[in-house]
């Protein structure tokens, strides 16, 4: 049996649905509920806001990514044993692929795991016009998924008039409303919304926010609605290798950095490794002098390196510790932020440059502006990563900062576009550049990691 399940969209980034799907969380978790939860596409921080809810961890579900069997089977499996699934959506909900398509929109992963959707209506400025405005999401595409309506910041004295106008005359049903409630603010930072440990009282302006939703909201209604999602169907020849991937021989140690400066993780990439065999060995370059012993591989994952570049910068004994590790042929995988910190170089958020790990030559400097994002396509110009065949792997950049040496061995192509560019450093034992990976998006490429790692291991002797 599947979970029961819903997708929380709306019409346009700024609309308020991080902060109501932390809301609802909230509210099913004071009632003793068991809530899985998931973001719509490539984000990092707003599962951690999802993830400090519900104490256990959000994932991400991104159809760009992964086909529709995989799509379905992971939601499936990070599901289980959980009384209600909860996705949010990302940007509008047609909004995908090139700006041009409805690829990886909100709307595209609900038809694809069949999760009715709640559109969530900012209300702020309408009153009648509200309804051709949701009349137009309902009818733009004849399988829209939508299949409810919540108001946002609608007054509480208008709702009743308004909810009965949309019911008669657009055939869909309200789920309530949320009345615009003081404190309960998230704010922004140039990666996007702050993290959830740096919101004052984030915990309280929850238990608020949740109380008052018990009241506005039919969360009854809700969970009725998730029970009408049909049975997720995956084939069987897409299932067996998801659940019984191959095995990697010996566990792996696999350090991975991991504390307030480098902490943009995908959840499904660390079971991924996981699932091979591998054990995951977190460690702070902030905090600890030196690396976790007995390594086998090395992993620097995005995060906010330039807010703490002094900090980096004099814990000198890690930047040494990685740097020998490289030069001992070590597996190494760096992205975005992990990418800058191996540089000579990384400029801090007041322009000030701080040594980093001398791995990569040159500064990573600040651009003032968003340098590259959105989907890429990456290739390898040899054909090869980690020395095994891997072919196009789906990516994702998303950076303020930029790199007088990026790399040269891969080439990124924009979907839908003639853009691309070159990009990533990519030898024998490391892959490090600006670019984000996925490993279920292309398995192969964290595939040829691990075996990098075991050829390495096996070099070195260890635990025989």
């Amino acid at each position: 049996m599947s979970t029961p399940r819903f997708l929380l969209t709306a019409g346009a980034s700024g609309s308020g649905k991080t902060l109501i799907t932390c809301g609802i969380l909230q509210a099913f978790h004071d009632r003793g509920m068991k809530v899985a939860s998931f973001k719509c596409g490539p984000d990092y921080i707003d599962p951690m806001f999802h993830t400090k809810v519900i104490g256990t961890k959000s994932r991400n579900l991104d159809t760009f990514f992964t086909d529709g069997d995989t799509t379905r089977y992971l939601l499936e499996r990070n599901s289980r044993g959980c009384d209600l699934a909860v996705m949010e959506g990302v940007m509008g909900y047609y909004d995908g692929v090139g700006g041009t398509t409805v690829k990886a929109s909100a709307y595209d992963l609900a038809r694809t795991t069949g999760t009715p959707a709640v559109l969530i209506v900012n209300c702020k400025g309408m009153s009648v016009s509200i309804l051709p405005y949701i009349k137009g999401f309902l009818e733009f595409q004849p399988d829209s998924q939508i299949k409810g309506v919540l108001l946002n910041q609608m007054s509480p004295m208008l709702y009743p008039r308004v909810k009965s106008m949309i019911e008669e005359e657009l055939q869909v049903k309200v789920y309530g409303y949320v009345p615009k409630v003081e404190d309960c603010v998230i704010e922004s930072r140039h990666l996007g919304l702050v993290m959830p440990q740096e919101v004052q009282g984030f915990q309280e302006k929850l238990k608020k926010l949740a109380a008052v939703l018990e009241k506005t909201v039919d969360l009854d209604g809700l969970l009725s609605l998730g029970e009408t999602a049909p049975p997720l169907t995956i084939s069987e020849e897409a299932k067996q290798p998801l659940e019984q991937p191959e095995q990697t021989g010996k566990a792996l140690r696999i350090g991975v950095a991991c504390d307030q400066a480098f902490c943009f993780f995908y959840e499904d990439n660390f079971q991924f490794l996981r699932d091979r065999g591998a054990e995951l060995v977190f460690f702070s370059p902030l905090e600890q002098e030196h690396l976790p012993e007995e390594l086998d591989g090395l992993l620097l994952y995005g995060g906010y390196p330039e807010l703490f570049g002094k900090q980096l910068e004099e814990n000198e004994t890690m930047r040494k510790d990685i740097r020998k590790a490289f030069e001992k042929k070590m597996p190494l995988m760096a992205e975005c932020g992990g990418f800058m910190y191996l540089h000579e170089y990384f400029e801090d958020m007041q322009g000030q440059a701080r040594r980093g790990v001398g791995v990569i030559s040159g500064t990573a400097y600040h651009t003032g502006k968003l340098s590259r994002f959105g989907y890429i396509q990456v290739q390898s110009k040899s054909g090869t990563v980690f020395g095994q065949e891997v072919g196009m792997s789906p990516a994702h950049e998303f950076h303020y900062f930029d790199s007088p040496n990026s790399g040269e061995d891969c080439y990124a192509k924009k979907p839908n576009s003639s853009r691309g560019w070159d990009c990533l450093h990519s030898t024998e034992t490391m892959l490090a550049g600006f670019p984000h990976f996925y490993y279920y998006g292309n398995p192969k490429l964290a595939e040829a990691y691990l075996k990098c790692c075991q050829n390495y291991q096996r070099a070195n002797k260890r635990r025989t």
